[in-house]
């Protein structure tokens, strides 16, 4: 049974004891209400921040919003609230016009919860609840009697809207919307966490105002995204998400890539269009609660396919379609403001999400190079894409035999050298036994050795090792160099070879 923490019921049994009122406010009543568990507790009060300094000396004032934020020591009755290390305590305001559709240009404070209120997005949000002198572990009981009306202040009809399942702006959309563009993505990424529609007034707001986002930072879209990405189903979920942004003309202006793929036919192995195949394959990762970099590439991971179609009907072709779609993703991403590391994880991912492997036609050889060409540490994250685009094909099994015996393969060879650090000599040792200096010969010598013991592992011992590093020092420069481009541009069998045959075959 979810509970109200003691350290919140603490700060509003403060602030009425000093005469004021508090309420709880915004997302976290709506989740009571929902029988889910709030991330967040936001208290209303009509005590100005130098009052509510006051009350709680361990808080921070640092804003122009009226927030105080109230440090607080978490309980511990509970697990899954301990985490509790802040609760936000503000005044109640109104607030001007948002001439830059972010921030309002001017906040006065307010004298009642109603006029705070007001100025909310959505009713969903728009309902307040007054804790009192109520045994607080028992609120959550209170919140589900048929007498909840008395227990809270709503005046939007938030109450039965959140029965009816729908999201609806407070007041007139178009000034919520014109007021704060980013609640265009937001009343889209609720009704997909929540499994809610969409008022109609609201939905047609909606999309005559999509072009507004072009006014957001990119950073506020990137979070708004990603936890829309990160909403889970049965209950609507990610990829119910993304279709009501393509639909309401706002994926668009937050990744138009992927609008590309809209209408896109593929080819006999795919039963959808580009666009329903990338969603569908996030769906397949959200239903699999997969992390956020392996979401990204399961949306991102055939992104490049309308760029390089060719043909049309059950043989066209997309070659090259993951290179292209590698080169797309990062900069989706960096203009997304993403982390580099995040960046640099769902490209490698995309980029390799169309690895080949047939039983008995590739070797442990090939399988150590594929374990160093995309790095043993991405293989998990790199089957999970794989299995997103398979159930995002169409195909009812998302781990195949041949998957199942790629992961044998790798088990099998996952402890025999796949780069220059797993050789059993190094740079130094390789200076040592041939008399070099530092330079560029150094490397070639160890390119050429790799090479040879991604063929045959037993060749990494020592002692064979420091034989080889001899015969390959005496060798003239012209014929070093010409096996360390060979050692270099061996191609990896999961990139050419049979994998070009396949393609061909395949079409992809």
């Amino acid at each position: 049974m979810l509970k109200i923490p003691q350290v919140v019921g603490n700060i509003t049994g403060k602030l009425e004891e000093r005469g004021f009122e508090a309420y709880l406010v915004g997302g976290c009543v709506r989740d009571l209400l929902l029988s889910r568990e709030p991330k967040d507790w936001d208290v209303a009060t009509n005590a100005l921040p130098e009052q509510v300094q006051e009350i709680f000396p361990d808080s921070v004032y640092e804003n122009e919003f009226g927030t105080v934020v109230v440090k607080v020591t978490p309980s511990t009755n509970n697990e899954s609230l301990t985490n509790l290390r802040m609760v936000e305590v503000t005044t109640y305001r109104k607030e001007g016009k948002y001439t830059d559709k972010r921030h309002p240009d001017t906040i006065k404070f307010a004298k009642t919860i109603e006029e705070d209120l007001a100025r909310r997005d959505f009713t969903v949000n728009a309902i307040a609840f007054n804790i009192g002198t109520s045994d607080v572990p028992n609120i959550d009981a209170m919140l589900r009697t048929s007498d909840v009306h008395k227990l809270v202040v709503d005046p939007f009809s938030g109450l039965d809207d959140l029965g009816n399942k729908i999201i609806r702006a407070v007041g007139k959309p178009e000034e919520r919307f014109n007021e704060d563009a980013l609640r265009l993505m937001r009343a889209v990424r609720l009704a997909a966490e929540l499994n809610f529609g969409i008022e109609k007034k609201t939905a047609d707001a909606i999309k005559k105002n999509a072009p507004l986002l072009e006014m957001i930072a990119k950073e506020r879209i990137r979070d708004e995204l990603a936890k829309l990405i990160m909403a889970n189903p049965p209950a609507g979920g990610a990829a119910d998400g993304l279709r009501m942004m393509a639909q309401a003309g706002l994926l668009k202006y937050a990744i138009p890539e992927l609008m590309e793929g809209v209408g896109v036919g593929q080819n006999k192995h795919h039963i959808y269009e580009v666009f329903e195949h990338n969603v569908r394959a996030l769906d397949y990762a959200a239903g699999k609660n997969y992390s956020l970099e392996v979401r990204l590439a399961s949306l991102l991971h055939d992104v490049g396919k309308p760029r390089t179609k060719a043909g049309d009907g059950p043989n066209s072709t997309f070659y090259n379609h993951e290179m292209v779609g590698a080169k797309m993703t990062a900069k989706i991403l960096d203009r997304l403001r993403f982390s580099k590391k995040i960046i640099e994880q769902v490209t490698h991912l995309v980029r390799w999400h169309l690895f080949y492997y047939n039983v008995g036609e590739v070797t442990e050889a090939g399988v150590r190079r594929f374990l160093r060409k995309v790095g043993p540490e991405n293989v998990a994250d790199l089957i999970k894409v794989r299995e997103a685009d398979r159930i995002g094909s169409g195909v009812p099994k998302a781990v195949p035999y041949k998957l199942r015996h790629l992961l044998f393969m790798i088990e099998k060879v996952k402890q025999d050298p796949i780069d220059t650090r797993m050789l059993k000599i190094d740079g130094d040792d390789v200076m040592k036994i041939c008399a070099l200096e530092p330079g560029p010969k150094v490397g070639q010598i160890l390119a050429v050795l790799l090479e040879e013991v991604l063929d045959d592992p037993k060749k990494n011992a020592e002692s064979q090792l420091t034989g080889r590093a001899k015969e390959l020092n005496e060798m003239s420069v012209a014929q070093l160099k010409h096996l360390a481009k060979k050692a270099k541009e061996k191609k990896e069998e999961f990139e050419i070879g049979i994998e070009i045959e396949i393609k061909k075959k395949h079409h992809v």
